[in-house]
């Protein structure tokens, strides 16, 4: 089948054109979307659920231990545990929203379209990040 975008009257032209095709790309490939989001929130949520045990774990460690972590020539070291544990759980709490957005995304028919200017997500940043929100371009844009 030819591409909607092959034929000379088509008023798309350069980046334009790259873009709409790779959208068109993209939402042919929204079912491969749909699972690779299934499955990246599965393991997110199975890491996330390993990071909560690991911190539960820690905290009730530390709760029959010496609680004065300045003195304990341990302590520093739990503390950077915890701290790092609790870090990690908080990004994978921030993945999994994110990954929940995208699926959102997807229901509504804007998966693979830059929520900050509208135009079309990459096909290769969409294989690489199924979640991304932004094209390249805004994803590179300073904050």
């Amino acid at each position: 089948m030819q591409s909607p975008f092959a034929h000379s009257t088509c008023p798309l032209v350069g980046r334009e054109y790259d873009e709409a095709r790779n959208l068109a790309v993209s939402m042919r490939k929204q079912p491969d979307a749909r699972s690779l989001l299934t499955a990246d929130r599965a393991a997110t949520l199975d890491r996330l659920a390993g990071l909560d045990r690991e911190l539960t774990g820690m905290v009730e460690a530390a709760q029959g231990a010496n609680a004065d972590d300045e003195h304990d020539p341990e302590g520093a070291t739990l503390a950077f545990e915890r701290e790092h544990s609790a870090a990690l759980a908080g990004h994978a709490r921030e993945q999994l929203a994110a990954i929940d957005a995208a699926l959102r995304r997807l229901d509504v028919g804007s998966y693979g379209t830059c929520v900050m200017c509208g135009a079309a997500i990459g096909g290769a940043r969409l294989a690489a990040r199924p979640a991304a929100a932004t094209c390249i371009t805004c994803a590179a844009r300073p904050r």
